[in-house]
């Protein structure tokens, strides 16, 4: 008997989704990151964060160097002149297989690896050409929610505002998780440049969670229920955000943006503020941003119809724990994978053993 579109399950017809990207790569990714994670959380707790960062992107680029792939970095540890590896516009792959972008951060969070502290993770995002934002290395306004949000809006007709009050945000976010304001749980970078917004938050009610470095991992949380983290708040890095957005396609949450110049988001003079203007606008422009004040949201920072996310811990986090060694080389990772166009979401929980005899596969 053949089936019909009904009885065809929810996976399969998930999977038929996915785009030729996705085919190719939704798995293949873990290796990257996987690959990254491992070699980082050899130096956790050194208080080394560059060893830390130097191995998480040796590694990942090794991995990609195997794949047959025609990439380009259009995010990752720099320009050429500052960084040997994974930097910005460099060619990965074996140039044999189909055109991606990718956007790499092979150590989010070096200070929290180095100082063995929560969040530290290895991410990449995988687009098709001008599928992932060009983000210039400069700070990002960020206000980022769940899908529940953006069901509330469509239904309603009331929306967050990256403008607007932490109050006035707030009172939707509660509204759409069928919430008291003082169930609510906000990350925010812990920079004194969000001291007005932490005691805002807090004067409507809200409960803040600050962290010390990395937004990125909070920032995806926020789209996924039962992390314990409602709502991302604040100034952090841009390149950091296009990531965040990438892995927003897939869980369906909302991210409101807008680019900020690093000495106004740190209220320096004016003559400071000129200054880095006349430093970075002629490469905003080369990358086409002309309109630095113009409101970017989730679809503007990552537009490919076919992207694809991967992380895997370094360090526990709130999606999952970090690496864990064993005897003889053995490591355990936690990974999540997800897809824009399909929207499969996995957690994978990978064991590493390269002699079974000497060490056994373990549950726990």
């Amino acid at each position: 008997m053949s089936a019909t579109t009904e009885s065809v399950g929810v996976p399969e017809r998930m999977i038929a989704r996915g785009g030729e990207i996705e085919k190719k790569l939704f798995l293949r990714i873990l290796k990257v990151t996987e690959a990254g994670a491992v070699a980082a959380a050899r130096w956790i707790g050194y208080g080394d964060r560059h060893a830390a960062d130097d191995a998480a992107v040796e590694a990942m680029r090794r991995v990609l160097a195997k794949f047959d792939i025609d990439g380009e970095i259009v995010i990752g540890e720099g320009e050429r002149d500052e960084a040997p590896m994974l930097y910005i516009g460099e060619k990965v792959g074996t140039g044999k297989g189909p055109k991606v972008a990718i956007a790499v951060d092979p150590l989010e969070g070096t200070n929290l690896a180095a100082e063995n502290k929560f969040g530290a993770a290895a991410v990449m995002a995988v687009s098709e050409p001008g599928g992932l934002l060009r983000a210039p290395d400069i700070y990002l306004n960020k206000l980022i929610v769940g899908p529940e949000v953006v069901r509330y809006e469509k239904k309603t007709g009331k929306h967050i505002d990256l403008d607007a009050s932490a109050e006035y945000n707030l009172k939707i976010v509660a509204e759409a998780l069928h919430r008291k304001i003082e169930d609510l749980i906000v990350v925010i970078l812990e920079r004194r440049r969000h001291n007005d917004l932490i005691k805002e938050v807090r004067d409507a009610g809200a409960k803040v969670r600050l962290v010390t470095d990395g937004d990125l991992m909070p920032g995806i949380a926020a789209g996924i229920r039962g992390t314990n983290v409602h709502v991302g708040m604040g100034i952090g890095a841009a390149p950091e955000g296009v990531l965040t957005a990438a892995a927003l396609r897939a869980t369906g949450g909302k991210m409101i943006s807008r680019f900020v110049l690093p000495a106004k988001a740190n209220q320096k003079s004016d003559s400071e503020i000129n200054e880095e203007c006349d430093k970075f606008m002629p490469r905003l422009r080369n990358m086409g941003i002309t309109d630095i004040d113009k409101l970017l949201y989730t679809e503007d920072l990552a537009p490919g119809k076919d992207v694809i996310f991967s992380a895997t811990g370094v360090t526990q986090s709130d999606l999952f724990d970090g690496v864990n060694f064993f005897e003889n080389d053995g490591a355990r990772v936690r990974s999540v994978v997800m897809s824009s166009g399909s929207g499969i979401v996995r957690f994978i929980d990978t064991i590493y053993v390269i002699d079974k005899e000497l060490t056994p596969v373990r549950l726990r």
